[in-house]
């Protein structure tokens, strides 16, 4: 008979949880820990916390030399500088000179960072100075000084990679939730499609919409997790690439479509660009979607979403 088998784990920094649909516990659990293996060998590659990461050894050469990577991180900072080009510079992984300096979202956080120091430290921020070179397979930061980070766009990968081995493993059906990045393929143990919850940002336990999905992926952001509140605005963890201020106006984003990377990646420029525009970008994608919800509660969608 079958049956879910579901274990949460902490994984990349974050609560993932890994579900595969089987009919025999020990073969699931097997799965499960190849599963977690993957993602675990992905952290390592991409992590900037460790001085010996390839993303690390990019950083610490940036405007000095570039560096020799392997392709699976040749290929996603490929990928990486094509979704920044579609959304304008929105989505930027080149970031990483001025998240974590400026803001850190801790409750002691009280006042805005000086915009003089941020702006300065923008001059870092541009993806088309990632210099890639496929003969050489090599990453140079032209800039001194500069940084990536796969914060938007790692966890989705991961969750892909894990789905893609599980998929060769054959399991058939099964979740692979990185903390709210999910993606889906198969249906249920009862033969149902997978159904997920679009979180009300006002309650983060009680969703407001619920959808059938099989084959998809999820992506959300939201203000509603990582927040301060100075001179009582509230700031969101998201912060836009181009002014390297948080991100106010937009409560939550919910991204679908087949793959979770580009999910995962979408739902920052989305939460960013201002709802007029990041409408009009999805709806000339083909096969993404969206659900935006801003501070007062207004639900915009996509053109081809239909709430429950």
């Amino acid at each position: 008979m079958l049956r879910e088998f579901r274990r949460p784990q902490k994984l990349m920094g974050n609560a993932f949880e890994i579900t595969v649909v089987s009919d025999d516990e020990k073969s699931a659990h097997r799965h499960i820990d190849a599963a977690i293996l993957e993602i675990q060998r992905i952290e390592k590659l991409l992590t900037t916390y460790n001085d010996s990461s390839q993303t690390n050894l990019i950083n610490q050469n940036a405007g000095i030399q570039p560096v020799k990577v392997d392709w699976e991180i040749f290929d996603l900072i490929e990928r990486s500088i094509r979704i920044s080009g579609i959304t304008d510079g929105y989505f930027d992984i080149s970031y990483g000179g001025i998240d974590k300096s400026f803001w850190n979202f801790d409750r002691n956080m009280n006042q805005l960072p000086n915009p003089e120091l941020v702006k300065e430290h923008l001059k870092l921020v541009n993806y088309q100075n990632i210099l890639l070179n496929r003969e050489n397979q090599t990453v140079f930061l032209k800039e001194k000084g500069m940084r990536i980070g796969f914060g938007g766009i790692g966890k989705g990968y991961a969750a892909e990679m894990a789905k893609r081995l599980l998929i060769e493993r054959g399991v058939a059906s099964g979740i692979v939730n990185a903390s709210g990045d999910l993606t889906t393929w198969g249906n249920q143990s009862d033969g149902k499609p997978w159904t997920v919850g679009i979180a009300d940002p006002d309650n983060a336990k009680q969703p407001f919409s619920y959808m059938n999905i099989t084959n998809m992926a999820v992506a959300t952001s939201g203000n509603y997790e990582k927040f301060v509140v100075i001179n009582d605005k509230k700031y969101s963890h998201t912060i836009n690439p181009k002014t390297g201020m948080p991100v106010s106006g937009v409560k939550s984003v919910s991204i679908f479509c087949p793959n979770a990377e580009i999910a995962d990646a979408m739902a920052t420029p989305v939460s960013i660009m201002g709802i007029d525009a990041a409408l009009d970008l999805v709806n000339q994608i083909n096969h993404l979607e969206c659900i935006i919800i801003d501070d007062e509660d207004h639900i915009y969608s996509s053109k081809n979403i239909n709430l429950k």
